[in-house]
């Protein structure tokens, strides 16, 4: 056998009698698959995900020693990073939840949504606020601050204004976040003629639209990283919101076709009617 295998035969009955070298042989092996899974995972997974990668690969091997050889090399699953925690703020004023999670207006410039989130950086949060059209779910407002303040979601909310310049009421919807509910917030609507409409205490569900843009800005570009600066994250999320997700990215209830690319086909059938 060992002149089948090209191998001399002392060095075949030395690894019989050493298993303590196969054991290591094997434990290298499966080091490297380990590594393999980790990589395809994007560097997110952690031993129990891994251990279910390698039985589904027909690897026999047991957990603990996954958790062992992971543990041992720094191989670590990529947990989201701790949420700051809001400041607190007194509610001032509420208005009903009038969207009712009807997010399917037929026009442009019926319904907008509004929220916040955060991004980190390793000078500090970065708060972001955005407005976007439910028609074509096109993102029309957005604001970046280093503090959640009013100015924050003011700020996004005159920039949707400015791009959008509506003719008739719009309804714009948020949660009840204390920015929300200021009364800068609500002279801000009555002034420029929108009509606010709140989600219901910790019901996520009702603003979902924005939730899900979140979800696809932070899975798509921001993808678990932490920016070196606040000014770094605003340039990428910048190019993200009017470069990439606007004009480009197509969206299933835009018949897969980009948010700006939508609302032109809708005023050209505008066009062709009159």
């Amino acid at each position: 056998m060992c002149h089948v295998l090209g191998i001399h035969p002392s060095g075949y009955y030395a690894w019989v009698q050493n298993p303590d070298c196969q054991q290591e042989q094997r434990r290298k092996y499966l080091l490297g698959r380990i590594k393999q899974f980790w990589l395809e995972s994007g560097g997110v997974y952690g031993y129990r995900k891994i251990y279910s990668d390698l039985r589904d690969d027909g690897e026999s091997c047991g957990i603990n020693l996954v958790h062992r050889l992971m543990k041992r090399e720094g191989l670590q699953s990529q947990r989201g990073y701790r949420k700051p925690r809001p400041r607190g703020g007194t509610e001032n004023i509420v208005a009903a939840n009038k969207l009712a999670r009807e997010f399917n207006p037929t026009a442009p410039n019926q319904s907008w949504v509004t929220d916040i989130t955060y991004i980190k950086t390793h000078e500090g949060w970065l708060y972001l606020a955005v407005v976007i059209d439910l028609f074509s779910r096109r993102v029309i407002g957005w604001s970046m601050k280093s503090r959640i303040t009013k100015e924050l979601v003011l700020d996004a909310l005159l920039m949707a204004i400015w791009r959008r310049s509506p003719k008739e009421k719009v309804l714009v919807h948020s949660d009840q976040g204390s920015q929300y509910t200021s009364h800068d917030w609500d002279k801000f609507l009555t002034q420029h003629g929108l009509e606010s409409s709140m989600s219901r205490r910790g019901n996520c569900h009702d603003n979902a639209v924005a939730e899900s843009f979140f979800q696809l800005l932070k899975r798509e570009r921001i993808k678990r990283k932490i920016y070196s600066t606040r000014e770094e994250a605003r340039m990428d999320i910048f190019e993200y919101i009017e470069m990439f997700y606007n004009v480009i990215r197509r969206y299933g209830s835009n018949d897969q076709m980009s948010p700006v690319e939508y609302e032109k086909q809708y005023e050209e059938r505008l066009k062709s009617v009159y």
